[in-house]
């Protein structure tokens, strides 16, 4: 039995742009998608601590050691510039893998969204 679980987490970063007229997506900068095991195009949830939206998008590749964090095209609407997101990527697990699979965690500068 597959169950899908937390794969990756990127908590409470700043959204430090927004892009209506993008095709859609989420950009984010690349060390952080690194470090919470994110590739480009996965499918991740947004969670904005703000105003309570949740939806899902997919990862595009920021700059490194940017602190990027852009929602493009219609998720742009679902956001505000400085708004904290949480940002979740999750995988399908075997029963028995999932109950010892540690998930990449990783928590930012809230501030910068950068690292350490």
């Amino acid at each position: 039995m597959l169950i899908q679980a937390l794969k990756s987490k990127i908590h409470r970063v700043r959204v430090t742009q927004a892009d209506l007229n993008y095709i859609g997506s989420i950009t984010i900068d690349e060390a952080l998608m690194e470090a919470a095991n994110l590739i480009e195009g996965e499918r991740v949830q947004i969670v904005n601590i703000n105003n309570g939206e949740r939806f899902e998008t997919y990862v595009i590749k920021g700059d490194r050691e940017s602190g990027m964090i852009c929602l493009n095209g219609p998720a742009a609407r679902r956001v505000a510039v400085d708004d904290i997101i949480i940002i979740i990527g999750y995988a399908y697990l075997d029963f028995e893998e999932a109950k010892t699979f540690k998930p990449s965690l990783v928590f930012p500068n809230e501030s910068t969204n950068l690292l350490g």
